[in-house]
């Protein structure tokens, strides 16, 4: 260890080598993976007696990698922490401290907000002591959530079915998309009818669209309606009543925060929000680009400010005049606010240097991750770069007393839609005709043919990952690092399935809304959540006590608890009766739903404890290798696939692979199946049969 003069502690260790090329010789770069010392996994931990103490723990394997931070720290001059910019690696550094015993003035903390040589440099000259009231935001959260899980996934669990969870953000999520489907069901479809005159000025139609009937707005609701309209005006002509022309500007859109970049990578480029955290993390974290090795391409992923740096903004301004002209920079450099309930530590989502293009390092990046750096890189682009600017034209015609209009709009200079156009859903799409004839008041136009078109209206639409985290966004429910987490929970619980794009609450899920809402409404609704992070964010920038506002929501929260755990209210499914017979007592057998799924159990319950695997519920996968019996697909507690044998306890043969029931000529272990090979599950033997068993 000769020859370290500063430890620098980050979290993640796929930052370590783009990191490493700015720190120089002297720093060695140590990481923690995370959490080193947390709540236990299987305890509440949470001292309600004692002001809502948390009781961390060395999570429990990390404790060889503690002692070798330890031993690092003891050898070093100095230990940097430099875990992520954020209130959880607040959190983290707080915790690497206080394992390492450093007194809590100790100016040991750097952070940057991006992987780039001066981020890297400046944060080395600025240490600074632990944000306490950032950890202690973090800390309430946490106590928070471990308290609404812990607490309501059991009443849960007995009231309606085993292993249920419940969640802060998660149960309100989950509420958002259970209430547009009753929306949806409670919508009465009105019927109404588009009507389009086609004009006909020399050479060229014009679709123009009924707009007004004797000067106020009018849409038909019936065809008896649109039967008169047409009655009057059949071969009649149309006169101009009005021309107006006009200028109109679209102004840039800012530069991308968490939720929507995840709304348009998901828009734009189909990537589900599981993709795009995966993507973005690892174009922070450093990502082998040909001839530099492993750098970061982008700032910190995770921030809900558009705010960027005068450094950043100049260079892009410099590349924007270089690239595509003079013309494109704003006379004044495009500033953007960031909403009031943001937190605003970090800059928006950006490319460190506009210098590596997307183009430049395709060759190197996965398809996910160029396509991402892409976005990234052209939003940042166009937000920085003038408005585009178009001609309008609005065109109001009469006919009886009937108003037609007609709308062109033609481009004149293209901005910053020369290289970033905005997703616009279909139905919101301007109703713009493009260039129009040239056109004078008064004039008079044949019609050359009327357009009926039957319509109703729609329902409101299902969420999309993209629009529920929109939404979340809006309604302040949780942080930019929480959306993915919440919405992905959702549905690897079954409580939302996706069709298509669109999410859609399962009967699990409309069920747990349901008697959430009869007794947890006070707490779980978008209301009392919004203002609940806003109480996080007074521990964080207030320094407001952290005990208090955990007290104040368990207060209400504890008789909720009381008042629906003395309820006889169950959402639970009644045992389904069989025609099965028990073979120890001659009853019949019932379907019944325990904490690993659906069973048999004789219905002479508790004089006869009888009970039997449900044969539908067991997956059947290849043949025993060791007796010839059925393997059966099952899963080990921490969740992933296995197979055994369907006579165990009397065979107890398993494997990780699904087996074909023979063994190798070779070496005789059993054959297992991979796609359409089979091969010897000995990873010494080569034997491989190329034929589907």
């Amino acid at each position: 260890m000769e020859g370290i003069l500063k430890l620098v502690v980050i979290e993640s260790p796929f930052k370590r080598e783009a990191l490493k090329k700015y720190l120089g010789n002297g720093y060695e770069v140590f990481a923690t993976k995370g959490h080193i010392r947390d709540l236990p996994t299987k305890a509440f931990a949470i001292d309600i007696k004692n002001n809502f103490e948390p009781k961390y723990e060395i999570v429990p394997d990390k404790k060889a990698l503690i002692d070798e931070l330890k031993k690092k720290a003891s050898q070093s001059d100095e230990v940097l922490i430099a875990t992520d910019p954020d209130r959880e690696g607040e959190a983290i550094s707080w915790h690497v401290a206080n394992i390492l015993g450093f007194n809590p003035e100790k100016k040991c903390r750097i952070e940057f907000n991006e992987i780039s040589k001066k981020a890297v440099t400046s944060a080395l000259e600025k240490p600074r002591k632990i944000d306490l009231n950032l950890v202690d935001a973090q800390q309430a959260r946490r106590v928070l959530d471990r308290i609404v899980g812990y607490k309501l996934s059991p009443v849960l669990c007995k009231k309606i079915a085993p292993k249920l969870s419940a969640g802060r953000v998660q149960s309100v999520a989950l509420k958002l998309v259970v209430d547009r489907e009753r929306e949806i069901e409670a919508f009465v479809p009105e019927e109404y009818w588009n009507v389009f005159a086609i004009l006909q000025k020399g050479e060229n139609l014009i679709k123009s669209s009924l707009a007004t009937k004797k000067g106020k707005k009018f849409v038909p609701k019936s065809k008896e309606e649109v039967d008169k309209l047409i009655s009057d005006i059949s071969g009649k002509d149309f006169v101009i009543t009005n021309i107006k022309k006009s200028k109109t500007k679209s102004h840039a859109p800012a530069p991308f925060t968490t939720s929507t970049m995840q709304q348009d990578a998901l828009n734009k480029l189909g990537m589900t929000l599981t993709r795009t955290t995966s993507a973005a993390q690892q174009l922070y974290e450093g990502v082998e680009v040909k001839g530099e090795g492993k750098i970061a391409l982008i700032t910190y992923i995770r921030t809900d400010s558009v705010r960027v740096s005068t450094d950043a903004q100049k260079a892009c301004l410099e590349f924007i005049e270089n690239k595509f002209g003079k013309e494109f920079v704003p006379d004044k450099p495009n500033i953007y606010h960031t909403k009031d309930n943001a937190q605003d530590a970090h800059e928006a989502i950006r490319p460190i240097t506009m210098d590596i293009t997307p183009e430049m390092v395709k060759e190197t990046l996965s398809a996910d991750n160029y396509k991402l750096y892409k976005l990234i890189y052209e939003r940042f682009l166009a937000s920085q770069m003038t408005e585009a600017q178009y001609a309008n034209v609005a065109v109001n015609f009469d006919c009886e007393g009937y108003g037609f209009k007609v709308n062109g709009k033609t481009m004149e200079f293209p901005g910053f839609t020369r290289v970033y156009k905005e997703y616009v859903e279909e139905d919101k799409k301007e109703g713009f005709d493009g260039k129009l004839p040239k056109l004078e008041e008064g004039e008079v136009l044949p019609c050359k043919e009327i357009k009926p078109e039957q319509k109703f209206t729609k329902p409101p639409a299902r969420y999309t990952e993209a629009t529920l985290v929109k939404a979340m966004e809006e309604k302040g429910i949780g942080r930019p690092a929480t959306y993915a987490a919440t919405i992905t929970i959702l549905s690897s619980r079954k409580y939302t399935q996706k069709e298509g794009k669109y999410l859609y609450p399962t009967e699990l899920g409309r069920k747990i809304t349901a008697y959430l809402e009869k007794f947890f409404s006070g707490v779980i609704n978008v209301k009392f959540t919004a203002h609940m992070e806003q109480r996080l964010d007074d521990i964080a920038s207030k320094g407001e006590d952290w005990h208090s506002v955990v007290s104040s929501f368990y207060n209400g929260f504890a008789s909720l608890l009381q008042k629906a755990d003395a309820s006889a209210l169950t959402m639970k499914e009644p045992p389904q009766e069989t025609d099965i017979v028990c073979d120890k007592c001659g009853h019949k057998m019932l379907i019944r739903e325990g904490k690993f799924g659906k069973f048999l159990a004789c219905s002479n319950f508790p004089k006869c404890r009888n009970t039997k695997p449900l044969e539908n519920e067991v997956k059947k996968v290849g043949l025993c290798p060791e007796c010839g019996a059925e393997m059966v697909e099952r899963k080990s507690k921490k969740g992933k696939i296995f197979y055994s044998c369907s006579r165990y306890p009397d065979c107890k043969f398993m494997s990780w692979d699904i087996t074909t029931g023979k063994k190798c000529p070779n070496c005789k272990s059993p054959l297992i199946k991979k796609g359409k090979i089979v091969k010897c599950s000995n990873h010494e033997c080569d034997y491989k049969e190329n034929n589907e068993i």
